[in-house]
């Protein structure tokens, strides 16, 4: 990134619509903006909108626009910016980032506005992917995650993690430099407290990317069952749409079917899968490969049971084939077909495992069709979410804490087995980086690189 460039891009969504952004950030984006403008805006003061005419070196009207002007280090990037509204014509577009180029900018990298608040120190590094997230968010859920890491909470409980470690560190180092005098600036047991406390604290924050995952990316939840068990019904029932084939024929699902649906401000990716049996031929074999696979992927496995036709032993001797790591929900279908009697029965016999809820529904009843969904809310998420608690979300920041955590855990055993302090100071130094590699105080090009490609140019 060369920051003495002006760069400039559509910051809006491609395409015609009914007013379209171009933002302009560099030392000279005011300069240039105004060189098309069809007012001075030099000495605009800062956070001010213009209502004036792009014109071309001929002097041909090009649109009536609204320009917004940020002076000095007082915009979203750091540096002087202005944000050019147009009305949304892709030829309209076109033109005015035509003029802008030929004035003195260039087209802005992926992510570049972003890189360059990072650089100028208006946010951290965790916060500028928290604007990804932000800007990709489809759920409540996910947008208050979001919300919550670029408004710097999750950078603030690190920022103090780490100044802790760092004064202990440089007084373990310290000592170094006086070995012969035998001195010991750093108190063990309190150092040992904070190497605990800070272990148990990257733990909890690694421990919250499961969740995070799936808050961000949705949900994966597998109705898995044998042939004929309603999965079909329930799917379709659920989304309010015929998305799936429903048929008596055994074996009509072949292929997962995949959709999305929220509950409570969470996306859950509803996943039909093939009914599990002996196959009859190869396609359907292939389909009931893809459902175990399926069942691998999912964060919760619905299974369904007929309750007329399938016995309780034939129930409890598939539940006993899944996952024990997933989170279960027994759901038994055709419920309007069953008396008092049966549904005791498998109510008392069927095979508990903690935290499994069983559920009687008819697929296509609006009660019952709300209970499956308040029950997947429960047993995915439960009270596991709080807004005011910090989650993680990203894959590289899980990286990062596990590494971190690694090396805190060896300065504990290095304080518990009386270990030289130089080496207990390269444990904490490097957990120390690992942190800092999150919030980017210690950053590589390529590092950056890789996280600043994924944004959209615009941002």
């Amino acid at each position: 990134m060369n920051s003495s460039e002006t760069i400039c891009a559509l910051s809006t969504a491609n395409g015609m619509g009914a007013i379209a952004v171009i933002r302009v950030s560099g030392e000279e984006a005011i300069a240039i903006t105004s060189s098309i403008f069809s007012k001075s805006l030099i000495d605009a003061p800062s956070h001010t909108a213009h209502f004036g005419t792009i014109v071309n070196a001929e002097g041909r009207i090009i649109d009536e626009v609204l320009i917004n002007v940020f002076q000095g280090k007082k915009s979203f990037t750091g540096e002087p910016t202005t944000e050019i509204a147009c009305h949304g014509s892709v030829f309209i577009q076109q033109q005015i980032i035509q003029l802008l180029l030929e004035n003195g900018c260039r087209m802005a990298n992926p992510g570049e506005f972003s890189m360059r608040a990072f650089f100028n120190g208006k946010m951290d590094l965790s916060q500028t992917e928290a604007i990804a997230d932000l800007i990709a968010s489809q759920s409540s859920k996910a947008h208050e995650v979001a919300m919550q890491q670029m408004r710097g909470g999750f950078s603030n409980e690190l920022k103090g993690l780490r100044e802790e470690l760092i004064n202990f560190a440089s007084l373990v180092e310290l000592e170094l430099d006086f070995a012969e005098e035998d001195v010991e600036f750093a108190d063990r047991s309190q150092l040992k407290a904070l190497v605990e406390k800070c272990l148990k604290y990257t733990n909890k924050l690694a421990s919250s990317f499961s969740l995070g995952n799936a808050i961000k990316n949705g949900f994966p939840v597998a109705f898995v069952g044998r042939p004929n068990a309603g999965k079909s019904t329930l799917l379709n029932g659920l989304l309010q749409e015929e998305r799936a084939i429903v048929s008596d024929i055994p074996g009509t699902t072949r292929d997962t079917i995949e959709e999305t649906i929220n509950i409570e401000g969470v996306s859950f990716r509803l996943i039909d899968t093939a009914g599990i049996r002996e196959a009859s031929d190869e396609i359907e074999r292939i389909g009931i490969e893809r459902t175990h696979q399926k069942i691998e992927q999912a964060n919760t496995v619905v299974y369904l049971f007929d309750a007329l036709n399938t016995s309780v032993e034939e129930v409890n001797k598939d539940i006993a084939l899944l996952p024990a790591a997933k989170h279960l929900l027994v759901v038994a279908t055709k419920n309007d077909k069953i008396d008092d009697a049966t549904r005791e029965h498998i109510t008392t016999n069927i095979v508990k495992r903690e935290g499994v809820e069983l559920h009687f529904i008819y697929g296509k009843d609006e009660q019952d069709l709300e209970k499956v969904k308040s029950a997947i809310y429960e047993i995915s998420i439960g009270d596991s979410f709080d807004e005011h608690s910090t989650i993680v979300t990203n894959a590289r920041h899980y990286d990062n804490l596990i590494k971190a955590s690694s090396d805190l855990e060896k300065a504990k055993e290095g304080l518990e087995t009386g270990i030289t302090g130089d080496f207990v100071a390269m444990d904490i130094r490097q957990a120390l980086y690992h942190l800092g590699q999150i919030t980017g105080e210690i950053s590589t090009d390529d590092l950056l690189g890789n996280i600043f490609a994924n944004f959209c140019i615009g941002k």
